[in-house]
Parts: C-alpha cells; sequence; structure tokens
C-alpha cells in the first residue's frame, strides 16, 4: 500500500510487481491535499474522523469507567444481574442493531450531523466488562482507608481508582479510537453529505467513484488513514503494555 501510493497507476497495475518504485512519484498526494481534476476535502475528511475519534472515545471513557465503578464498588439492586446483561450483550452482533438505530436516527433528524457519527459508539459494553475485570482486583483496603480519611464515593472514584487505571483506561482508550477511526459501515450509510464524510468512508466513496480506476491515489488515501491509527498506537503502547501485566497480578 505504502509502496503503490508513490507510483504511476500505470506501474500499480503492471503485470509484475515492484516492491520500490520504478517511477517515484509524488502526484497521487499532490491530488489529493492540493487538488486536480477532482476535488477531494480530504482535510475536512481527517478533521471529521479525528473529531469523531476523540469525542466517541471522551465519552466511552466518562461513561464505562463510571459505570464500572458502580457495578463493582457501590451497593447496588441487581448488580449481578446487571453485570450479567453487559457481559450478555457482548454475544449480539453489532450488524442485528444497525437497523433499529438508523431509524431512530432518521426519526430524530440525525442523519448527517456528528450526532449519528458519534453517539452510537459510546454505549458499547466492552469498555465496561474490562474496567470491571480491572476494579474487580482493586485492594478493598485502600478504598476502605481513604474513606477513613474522609473521602465520599466521587472523591474515591476520581482520586483512588482513576489515577490507578491509567494503564487499562488507555489502552480502552486506544482500542476505542481505533475502532471508531477506522470504521467503515456506520459513516458510509448514515452520512452522504461529501464534507461530513469520514476519511474510511471518505476513500470507499472516491473507490468507487473518481478513483475507480486510479489505484495509486487510493493507496496515498489508504497510507493517510493508517498513520494516525498507527501513530497513536505506537505513543500509547507502553501504557497498553502495562495494562496487559497488571490484568495478571492478583491481590
Amino acid at each position: 500500500m505504502f509502496s503503490n501510493s508513490f507510483k504511476t497507476d500505470v506501474e500499480v497495475m503492471a503485470p509484475v510487481f515492484h516492491l520500490f518504485p520504478q517511477e517515484f512519484t509524488w502526484d497521487n498526494f499532490h491530488t489529493i491535499f492540493v487538488g486536480g481534476d477532482v476535488e477531494v476535502p480530504i482535510f475536512r475528511w481527517i478533521f471529521n474522523s479525528f473529531f469523531v475519534g476523540f469525542a466517541a472515545t471522551f465519552l466511552v471513557i466518562v461513561l464505562d469507567t463510571m459505570a464500572a465503578y458502580a457495578l463493582t464498588k457501590l451497593d447496588l439492586p441487581f448488580k449481578r444481574t446487571l453485570i450479567a446483561l453487559f457481559v450478555g450483550s457482548l454475544m449480539v452482533p453489532g450488524i442485528i442493531s444497525f437497523l433499529p438505530q438508523y431509524l431512530n436516527f432518521s426519526n430524530l433528524n440525525l442523519i448527517n450531523t456528528y450526532y449519528v457519527l458519534i453517539l452510537p459508539y459510546s454505549g458499547g459494553a466492552l469498555g465496561v466488562f474490562l474496567l470491571i475485570q480491572f476494579f474487580q482486583s482493586f485492594p478493598h483496603e485502600i478504598i476502605e482507608a481513604a474513606k477513613m480519611d474522609g473521602a465520599n464515593k466521587w472523591h474515591v472514584f476520581t482520586s483512588v481508582l482513576l489515577p490507578s487505571s491509567v494503564s487499562i483506561v488507555t489502552t480502552l482508550a486506544i482500542f476505542t479510537f481505533m475502532g471508531v477511526f477506522n470504521d467503515y459501515v456506520w459513516p458510509f450509510f448514515t452520512v452522504t453529505d461529501l464534507e461530513m464524510r469520514t476519511l474510511t468512508a471518505g476513500i470507499a466513496v472516491m473507490a468507487t467513484g473518481s478513483f475507480v480506476q486510479s489505484y495509486g491515489k487510493l493507496m496515498a488515501l489508504a497510507t493517510l488513514s493508517t498513520l494516525p491509527t498507527l501513530l497513536i498506537f505506537l505513543i500509547g503502547q507502553r501504557q497498553f503494555i502495562q495494562s496487559i501485566t497488571a490484568t495478571g497480578v492478583k491481590q
């Protein structure tokens, strides 16, 4: 993909594949960023992808951490039943809820808005399940010591649990952002305005439209869509490794 993004369309379609371009060219990226015969709102697509990704990740972190805290450390009625429902929902294929969600957003006139791109990701149960496993292994004695020092439930959550769960929260944030940023089906069908497209949906539009035979330009677009998630994973890999190590530590 990276190599083909610097090749001409003729060389990309050549019967003999060369790992390195025989005729190196920047024309594919020049067309995407500067424009040419085809206008590609690449900067708007990149902004949309990052905005949707960060907004959805923020909502997931806030909602999932609070839900996991309530289900593990607070006295709630039917706690076991609620946890079983969260775990059970992971077995339901996401495509089953696709049409009901689409109809709900359509009835609310939220198609072609940022709401339809952000809100569906904020109700996932996977993050709650991961955080429940971590919070359950957190020493209860530390929480009791904090309460003896005068900490209320909110202070225990914000000052004790959250600082100790940076690694697992970072891992959840990485997975969430990568999932939202790379999602294709939901943004493709819920947004029809070209300016509101995310990067992945925009690539799909160009692949079936103006760039249907311009494989070099498509590979350049694919390269651009890959770099952000790759960089975020590289930046957060230390926390990711720490979270894997922490899940194996017993009290």
